[in-house]
């Protein structure tokens, strides 16, 4: 393998980073704050002393938290040592910016794909990871031995970068929509004296499973919204990509505006650092 450039590292890029150090690859990480970059090096990474020399490696990675955090990293200036190189963008951003972006390193003759990733921290330091990936073949070929040692299987949309940003957004609605439709049964099965918890255990033992009830599901029964891995300000940001998709595909979705309304209720009642799901609270809490 060759020298890996990794962007970003935040609970999720940390452990994907850490992942590929594991592998034996030569890692040259950057991030805004040191400590965790303190943290890689300490396993073995070496350190970029800018976010340009990180994206001068052969093929390199990044995981940022939105498209105003990638729009600054995968600045043009940033790109002028990475011609001919290839970069490989695994955040969840707007469709419209993931367009302009593939458009930028078109511009500046670097390769670009989109990898958007499916997991929480401990999925991704565990590399088991769904890979939502979009781009260029030879960009993605290049990727996927990485790809492999981050994820579990990698999903392939096409050549159009954006499409996958697409993808991801749509994934993230249906866990919105999960965590809404447990908030609210789970509020009515405390409310009838029911444990919450036993409820869960029916709900996810019977015929309602997957990481979305499995994983969500205890968090909100338990109210275990701190620490967050994704925050409420996250989902919030994830609605508005789903619109933006809406949008663009000629979609009216019934249940957005109500969904919306209840996360800027949480948002508003100081709910901004919580893991995403504490959206259930609005209802528990009897707060619309």
């Amino acid at each position: 393998m060759t020298t890996v450039g990794f962007l970003g590292l935040g609970a999720m890029g940390s452990g994907m980073s850490a992942r590929l150090l594991e592998s034996g690859a030569d890692v040259l990480v950057w991030n805004r704050s040191k400590e965790p970059v303190a943290e890689l090096v300490a396993k073995g990474a070496k350190e970029a002393p800018e976010a340009a020399d990180a994206l001068a490696a052969d093929i390199s990675f990044s995981i940022l938290a939105n498209d105003a955090a990638v729009d600054a990293v995968l600045a043009p200036e940033h790109l002028a040592k990475a011609k001919g190189k290839m970069h490989v963008n695994m955040a969840s951003i707007s469709p419209s910016f993931a367009t302009k972006l593939a458009e930028r390193f078109a511009e500046a003759g670097v390769g670009y794909a989109a990898a958007c990733v499916l997991g929480r921290p401990p999925v991704a330091a565990s590399g088991q990871l769904n890979i939502l990936a979009a781009g260029p073949a030879e960009v993605l070929e290049a990727a996927q031995p990485y790809f492999d040692l981050m994820g579990k299987k990698t999903w392939h949309f096409g050549e159009t970068p954006a499409v996958a940003n697409s993808v991801k957004a749509l994934c993230n609605y249906i866990l919105i929509q999960a965590h809404e439709a447990l908030g609210e049964t789970i509020t009515m099965a405390e409310r009838l004296d029911v444990d919450p918890g036993l409820f869960v255990e029916l709900l996810t033992a019977s015929f309602v499973g997957g990481p979305a009830y499995t994983v969500y599901g205890p968090i909100i029964a338990t109210q275990s919204y701190e620490p967050a891995a994704f925050t409420m300000t996250l989902g919030r940001k994830d609605l508005g990509l789903v619109e933006e998709v809406a949008d663009a595909t000629g979609t009216r979705l019934p249940t957005l505006p109500a969904l919306k309304a209840v996360y800027e209720r949480a948002l508003a009642e100081g709910m901004a650092d919580y893991d995403w799901s504490a959206i259930a609270e609005v209802t528990r809490r009897g707060l619309l």
